[in-house]
């Protein structure tokens, strides 16, 4: 998929996510303490890593990618965890942490040059 068409499908995703948060889901977000931060923190990484994947469209792959597959992994957890899904799914999120961690490797790696 175009890296273009990925940073703004997971932009629009994070945005809608984002509102419908702390909105639609503020009153149930409420009922387990962590939940607004784990949906806020989701949201946040998944804009921000739309936004770095758009900058370097142009230029470099594997940084991208890491960036969507860990964003994905690691927002996707952390929502359904805040929608009361089973503790152990946190065990997931480091790997889409670590994904997004690597993207930032893989962009140092290929700006060396």
């Amino acid at each position: 998929m175009n890296r273009l068409v990925t940073a703004g499908f997971l932009g629009a995703i994070a945005i809608a996510l984002g509102a419908f948060g702390a909105h639609a889901l503020k009153d149930r977000l409420a009922l387990i303490p962590e939940a607004s931060g784990w949906w806020q923190t989701a949201t946040f990484y998944l804009l921000t890593h739309a936004v770095a994947i758009g900058a370097i469209a142009a230029h470099s792959a594997w940084p991208a990618r890491l960036w969507a597959a860990g964003s994905a992994i690691f927002a996707v957890t952390l929502y359904a965890l805040a929608l009361g899904a089973p503790r152990w799914l946190g065990a997931i999120t480091p790997i889409g942490g670590t994904l997004l961690i690597a993207g930032w490797v893989a962009l140092a790696w290929s700006a060396r040059k």
